[in-house]
Parts: structure tokens; C-alpha cells; sequence
């Protein structure tokens, strides 16, 4: 689904953006992880192994490239979410990545995983550009969900229910179109900074079947959500689940893995 609030400007939200540790436990246990193939494909496109992740959150997709044997560091900014990432061993550095010091170090792959929306698109790829060594990738990407149409409308109808002042009901569009005008923002500030190739997108498809009680775990960990009332958290859930069970108490969601990607053209964007 579409995070909370929606585009143009998410990075603004830092609030929304410091919220997510609020549980991260649940965060951690809930969230989705990544195709294996997008993380293969990423490094036979690296020049090494050396990999920053931004938005490391609590390491959820650290852990995916440090299976596939990468020497990972963490950039976050919400300090609970860092200290739960490091719990599993990863090393974690907590700053807003724009304003991080990275001291000299310099990366094969800097990647982000349902995080850059939240980092100055323009600021954010020329930190990027500037710790990347030449032929470097930045890779960053979302998770886009699209539940059955059925479970569209009923959840977009629960939301207009509960929350009928939200400016943005994130039921009313499709993940892809959501996700493509991220995208979008991200290429162009790709551009903007220097230092890169032309922007690519890659698309990886796949699906996860989910029970009732996996996806209202889920659910409270969409941006915005950690800061609703709880009265209102609760009617959702109840809504949600209520939806859930009348289609039989479970449902198959189809994810599409967006990717913007680009080359470090081994000169240095402004810092």
C-alpha cells in the first residue's frame, strides 16, 4: 500500500519517518522482506561487496545482503530501530542520512529498502554519489502490494469509514502508481545530483499469502499509522480483519518489487 502521507514531498514527514520505533519489534517480525533475485541482481551489478544501507530500520534488508556474503553497514535514523538492528550483530550508524559523516568510507552498493521516500531525493543521491567508489550502484526499492480487488474496496471503504478527514485515502490507487511516482522523484534527484547513469527501473514480481492475523500484524506498521489514536487503530484493525474474514479468513497478495537504480559515474556529487 501506499505510505503515509503520499507524495510529492514524504521527506518533509520526518516526524512520520522517526515514528516507525515505536514497535519495532513488530516492525521487524511484520514487514515483508526482499526477492532474493533483486538482491543478486544488485551485486552482479556492484563492483564489490561493500554495502551502505539507508534506512536500515531494524536490519531487515542488512540481513538479506549480509547472507549473500556483503560486508554491511547501517545508516538510521530512529535510534530504536537501530538498537534492535544491531541486536542481530549489524553495525549501524544513526543520522539522518543526508547529514551523515561517512569519515572517509566509501561503498560498492548503497541501497534502500522501503526508506528513501523518507530522504531529500537531491541530497540523499549526492551523499550517495559521494561514498560510492566509481561504478558504484545506488539501489533503492519498494515493496508495492496489491491485495485482490475485492480486498481493495473493502479496505479503502474501512479507511474512508474510520479516518474520513485523511486528506489521502491509500486504498484509492493502486501500489503500482504509488510506487511509480516514487520512483519518478527518486530517478530525478538521481539526476539533479550528478555523479550518476541514467536512472534505471527494474520490476520483480511475486506473492505472499497472507492469514488474517499476519496482516493486521502488519498493518500498524504503515507510515502514519504508529501515530493514530489508538481508538482508531483498533476500528481499523477491526475493519480490516472483518474484511479478511469474509473472504476466508486469508488472502494471496500480489507484491511488485520496484527498483531505481543507477551507476556511480566515479565523480563526486556535492555533499
Amino acid at each position: 500500500m501506499p505510505t503515509l502521507p503520499p507524495e510529492p514531498e514524504t521527506h518533509r514527514y520526518r516526524d512520520v519517518a522517526e515514528s516507525f520505533g515505536t514497535d519495532a519489534e513488530r516492525y521487524d517480525r511484520a514487514r515483508p522482506r526482499y526477492p532474493d533475485a533483486m538482491v543478486a541482481r544488485i551485486l552482479a551489478a556492484s563492483p564489490g561487496s561493500d554495502v551502505l544501507d539507508v534506512g536500515c530500520g531494524t536490519g531487515i534488508v542488512a540481513r538479506q545482503f549480509q547472507a549473500a556474503g556483503c560486508r554491511v553497514l547501517g545508516v538510521e535514523v530512529d535510534a530504536r530501530m537501530a538498537e534492535l538492528a544491531r541486536q542481530s550483530g549489524l553495525e549501524v550508524d544513526v543520522s539522518p542520512f543526508e547529514a551523515w559523516d561517512p569519515a572517509g568510507r566509501e561503498f560498492d552498493a548503497v541501497v534502500a529498502g522501503q526508506a528513501w521516500h523518507w530522504v531529500d531525493p537531491v541530497a540523499g543521491a549526492a551523499m550517495a554519489a559521494r561514498v560510492l567508489r566509481p561504478g558504484g550502484r545506488l539501489a533503492v526499492f519498494w515493496n508495492a502490494a496489491q491485495p485482490p480487488p475485492e480486498l481493495t474496496e473493502a479496505y479503502a471503504a474501512v479507511y474512508r469509514r474510520v479516518l474520513p478527514d485523511l486528506p489521502f485515502n491509500p486504498w484509492s490507487m493502486t501500489a503500482m502508481d504509488a510506487y511509480s511516482a516514487m520512483y519518478a522523484k527518486a530517478a530525478d534527484g538521481m539526476r539533479q545530483a550528478g555523479g550518476f547513469g541514467e536512472p534505471e527501473q527494474w520490476l520483480f514480481e511475486w506473492d505472499h499469502r497472507y492469514t488474517r492475523d499476519a496482516w493486521l500484524d502488519q498493518l500498524p506498521t504503515f507510515g502514519g499509522h504508529g501515530k493514530l489514536p489508538p481508538d482508531q487503530l483498533d476500528a481499523l484493525l477491526a475493519g480490516v480483519g472483518a474484511a479478511i474474514d469474509a473472504v476466508g479468513g486469508g488472502f494471496t497478495m500480489h507484491y511488485t518489487t520496484v527498483v531505481g537504480t543507477a551507476v556511480s559515474a566515479g565523480t563526486r556529487g556535492d555533499s
